[in-house]
C-alpha cells in the first residue's frame, strides 16, 4: 500500500496544481453536497448549487474579515505587549538557567539587522517569488471552485458516464471501488472538519481565558493545522506559545504548553476514535508514516492529502476483497 501511494504521489506531483484543485473541489463537494441536496428539495438544482457555493464564500470572507478587524483593533496594544514581552524574554534569558551575557542578545539583534541589510536583494526576490506563489494559489482556488460546481451539480452522472466507458467486465468492480472511495473520503472530510472545529474552539476559549492576544487568528491557524494529523496541532500551538511568551510571560506560555498536551490527548483518544469511525480507522503508525511520507513527496499538500489517500486506498482494497469472496463462494 505504501508503494502504491508513493507511486501515486510521484506521478501526480508533476501536476500538483491540478491535483490540489481537484482535491479541494472534492472536499468542497463532500462538505457542500449535502447542503445543495437539501436546498434542491425546494429550488432548482442549479440554483441550489449556486446558493450553497456563494453562501460558503461569503462565510469564509466574513470570517477572514472578522480576523482582520480583530488584528487591526489590537494593533496598538499588541505593539506595546510585544515590546514589553521582548524585554521580559531578554531578562529571562539573562537569568538562570540560561545566564546569557547582557550583550549577547543585543549582538544577535544587530547581526540580524546586518544580515537583512546585506541580503536585501535576496529578500526582495523572495518576496517577488512569493507573489508568484500567491497567483498560483489563487489559480488553484478558482479551478477548485470551478470543479466543485460540476461535481456538486452532476457528479453522480459524471461517474456513471465514466463507468460506462469501461469494459463490461471491469464496470462492477470499478463501481464498487468508487462507492467505497467516496464513502470513505466524505466520512474522513466530515470527521476532520469536526476535529478541526473542536480544536479551534478549545484553543480560542483557553487563549481568551488566559488573556493571550490574537485569539481569532491563532484559533483559525489551529483549525487549518488540524488537517495535518498528529503534527499540525502541535505546530499551531507552538506559535500560540511564542505569542503567549512575548505577550504574557513564561507562566502563561507554560500553561499554553500544557494546553498542547491536553488537546493532543482529547484529539487522539476521544475525537479521532469517535469521529473517524465514519471513515477507515488507521493505526497511528500508519497515520504518522503517511503524513511524513506525503510531506517528503509533495510538501504541505502531500501531508494534507496523504491520510485521506491512504484511507481511500485501504477502503477500496477491503471493498474489492469483500466483493471477491462471495463470487468465489458462489463458484
Amino acid at each position: 500500500m505504501g508503494a502504491v501511494v508513493y507511486a501515486a504521489f510521484s506521478v501526480l506531483g508533476r501536476f500538483h496544481e491540478v491535483v490540489a484543485a481537484v482535491f479541494l473541489g472534492l472536499v468542497l463537494t463532500a462538505v457542500l453536497g449535502p447542503v445543495a441536496n437539501l436546498l434542491a428539495r425546494r429550488m432548482p438544482r442549479a440554483l441550489a448549487v449556486a446558493v450553497a457555493l456563494i453562501g460558503s464564500i461569503v462565510l469564509v470572507l466574513g470570517v477572514l474579515s472578522l480576523v482582520g478587524e480583530a488584528v487591526a483593533g489590537e494593533e496598538a496594544r499588541l505593539e506595546r505587549n510585544f515590546s514589553d514581552g521582548l524585554g521580559r524574554i531578554k531578562q529571562w534569558m539573562e537569568g538562570p538557567p540560561f545566564r546569557l551575557g547582557r550583550g549577547t542578545l543585543d549582538d544577535i539583534q544587530s547581526r540580524i539587522a546586518q544580515f537583512l541589510t546585506s541580503h536585501r536583494s535576496t529578500i526582495v526576490s523572495t518576496a517577488v517569488s512569493g507573489l508568484g506563489r500567491l497567483v498560483e494559489v489563487v489559480t488553484v482556488l478558482v479551478l477548485a471552485l470551478f470543479c466543485s460546481v460540476f461535481f456538486i451539480h452532476s457528479g453522480d452522472r459524471q461517474w456513471h458516464w465514466f463507468c460506462d466507458q469501461l469494459p463490461a467486465s471491469a464496470r462492477d468492480r470499478v463501481a464498487i471501488a468508487g462507492r467505497a472511495a467516496w464513502r470513505t473520503f466524505t466520512g474522513y472530510t466530515h470527521g476532520i472538519i469536526v476535529v478541526a472545529t473542536t480544536n479551534a474552539v478549545l484553543v480560542a476559549l483557553a487563549l481568551f481565558a488566559l488573556g493571550v492576544p490574537l485569539v481569532l487568528p491563532l484559533a483559525l491557524l489551529e483549525f487549518f493545522a488540524a488537517f495535518i494529523p498528529l503534527v499540525g496541532s502541535p505546530i499551531a500551538l507552538t506559535v500560540a506559545t511564542v505569542v503567549a511568551l512575548a505577550a504574557k510571560g513564561p507562566i502563561v506560555a507554560a500553561v499554553v504548553i500544557a494546553l498542547i498536551v491536553v488537546i493532543g490527548q482529547i484529539e487522539g483518544h476521544l475525537l479521532h476514535p469517535l469521529v473517524m469511525s465514519w471513515a477507515v480507522r488507521l493505526h497511528p503508525i500508519v497515520v504518522a508514516l503517511s503524513v511524513i511520507g506525503g510531506a517528503i513527496a509533495a510538501g504541505v499538500l502531500g501531508a494534507v492529502v496523504a491520510v485521506p489517500l491512504v484511507s481511500v486506498a485501504w477502503s477500496v482494497h477491503q471493498a474489492l476483497n469483500q466483493a471477491h469472496e462471495p463470487a468465489l463462494g458462489g463458484r
